[in-house]
């Protein structure tokens, strides 16, 4: 399954990269990885961890885009609401690809089941919330990368198996 004909937009979700202290390295290297796999990603962007700011950049993207995929925001920290602006935003919970990322991460970090980050989709675009970790959020994303050509062409209505 190809992902040539698929559009994406990465967003970063992180007070310190929106506030221009530190470098976002995670958007990047997603964006990296879903070129590599034959994705467009036609932009990326990075925004606070505050949801109503998430939720927008979701709703923006997915508009724009076939598959939207955050990083950052996921964990148990207070300013961690990356899944709650997800879940305003989207039309369903597609639960097998975050539980799918999760025993994937722990096979190499105990950690990984903290991540709370989730998958849904909105309208006929699907969203990804990975880890704000470089290496969390490429080997999330490493684990599912696979399947979201076929899980967007079930949501474009394409069921024939």
């Amino acid at each position: 399954m190809h992902a040539n004909n698929f559009t994406a937009i990465v967003i970063t979700a992180s007070d310190s990269a929106a506030r221009g202290s530190r470098q976002d390295v995670s958007g990047p290297k997603i964006a990296e990885l879903l070129a590599s796999k034959g994705f467009r990603v036609l932009r990326s962007a990075v925004v606070a961890d505050d949801q109503d700011s998430i939720a927008h950049a979701i709703r923006a993207a997915a508009a724009e885009a076939r598959l939207v995929v955050t990083t950052g925001g996921t964990g148990l920290g207070p300013r961690d609401v990356t899944p709650e602006a997800t879940r305003l935003v989207c039309d369903r919970v597609v639960e097998g690809i975050s539980e799918r990322m999760r025993i994937e991460g722990a096979k190499n970090t105990p950690l990984a089941i903290l991540s709370r980050g989730i998958c849904g989709s909105l309208g006929n675009s699907l969203v990804l919330n990975l880890p704000g970790s470089p290496a969390g959020a490429s080997e999330s994303l490493t684990a599912v990368i696979d399947v979201l050509p076929h899980a967007l062409d079930l949501l474009r209505g394409k069921t024939e198996h």
